[in-house]
């Protein structure tokens, strides 16, 4: 095919510029590639990048998810050239609580995240967290390894870093149609056409989308909406050192924030890809939660936001090419832990999508590319093109 002369030509295009384009970007752009970015809204990050309250937490998330996840841990530590001043990763532990009726919730997520989490006595619970209603906690577990993430910080240094190694990043370039033809996929967008053998689907919420205006079978991912509220503390009361604090069954969780509380329901609500925004009763839902557990009576909600965590069936995360269309490689289905588990995940997927093995970090970590591939058996029940 013969392109027209508005038409950028590239090596890659990468269709997306939350955490998971802008990490796979620069790792490609970094090994020589010409890469383009292109972003449907102006400016990066808008959707699920931009409102994660993230934790990194090696016990957060399935199997493929944790293992991602501890093959981030090196790099997430270590002094990054270019990056902020302050660290990536700051210190925060979690605790796990259970009500008397759920310390067999409690045990079981005990066998499941293993040496991570070690059993913590209430009473040291409860002169940490004050706040926490006598008798409300039966049992606790502690993972001391977890940390706050710094986001934006993190989005950033991977942007910085794409443009630094040649990239180009186009906002408000929304893909409006996407085709093959001679080799070459050809995506065009308010901002012109984009041309390269190689196009990387990191949507978000709207890679199934993607994929049905490409004519390639959908991987089945559902985007869930995830509630957050920030509530300032007693007056005099220092949150600051608190844990994050997760309720057995995850019906909330806690966590300091910039000087006060957030609090989520931790829903999980089917919903289409949109502009999330809370509902009413998600948020009510998030405080009733929240004040059965803590003496406190909140009388104002400071913020409230919403974002969506998309997931196939297996609630793991696909980073492969489409069985069906060349040159189409999935880059999706990262949940609730896209972020803690970027770094590794985005070598993984430059790795792939230049034909080569993944890192041996993440082999070593249990991590294979059966287990990310769009074509694994549990995700057989993709619905087919649009």
């Amino acid at each position: 095919m013969t392109e027209s002369p508005d038409t950028e030509d590239h090596d890659i295009i990468v269709v997306g510029a939350g955490m998971a384009g802008a990490s796979v970007a620069a790792e490609l752009a970094d090994a020589g590639l010409r890469v383009a970015l292109l972003e449907r809204e102006s400016q990066p990050g808008y959707h699920s990048t931009g409102r994660s309250a993230a934790l990194y937490s090696q016990t957060y998330g399935p199997p493929l998810i944790r293992a991602l996840s501890r093959a981030s841990s090196a790099w997430l530590h270590e002094p990054r050239p270019g990056a902020a001043p302050a660290p990536f990763l700051h210190p925060r532990d979690v605790i796990y609580i259970a009500r008397a009726d759920q310390t067999g919730a409690l045990d079981a997520l005990r066998r499941a995240l293993g040496p991570a989490v070690a059993p913590m006595a209430v009473a040291d619970l409860e002169s940490r967290v004050p706040l926490l209603r006598p008798g409300h906690v039966a049992a606790a577990l502690a993972e001391a390894s977890a940390a706050d993430i710094d986001v934006h910080a993190l989005h950033q240094f991977y942007l910085r870093r794409f443009r630094a190694a040649g990239g180009t990043l186009h906002g408000n370039a929304g893909v409006l149609g996407l085709a093959r033809h001679s080799g070459r996929w050809r995506a065009d967008t308010p901002r012109g056409a984009f041309s390269a053998p190689v196009v990387v689907n990191a949507a978000g919420a709207w890679a199934d989308e993607l994929a049905a205006l490409a004519g390639v079978r959908r991987i089945g991912l559902t985007p869930r909406r995830r509630t957050a509220v920030l509530v300032e503390p007693p007056r005099g009361c220092d949150v600051s050192g608190w844990p994050m604090i997760i309720d057995a069954e995850e019906q909330f969780y806690t966590k300091p924030e910039a000087g006060q509380l957030l609090i989520s329901p931790a829903d999980e609500t089917p919903c289409p890809p949109c502009d999330a925004q809370p509902e009413e009763l998600d948020v009510a839902i998030a405080i009733d939660r929240f004040q059965a557990a803590f003496a406190m009576d909140l009388r104002r909600i400071e913020h409230k936001w919403a974002g969506l965590r998309s997931f196939v069936t297996d609630g793991e995360p696909v980073a492969g090419y489409a069985p069906d269309s060349e040159g189409f490689f999935w880059l999706a289905g990262q949940g609730g832990y896209g972020i803690q588990s970027a770094p590794a995940l985005a070598r993984s997927a430059a790795a792939l999508i230049r034909h080569r093995p993944l890192p041996g970090d993440v082999l070593d970590e249990g991590a294979s590319v059966a287990a990310l591939s769009p074509a694994r058996p549990s995700l057989a029940g993709g619905d087919g093109p649009g």
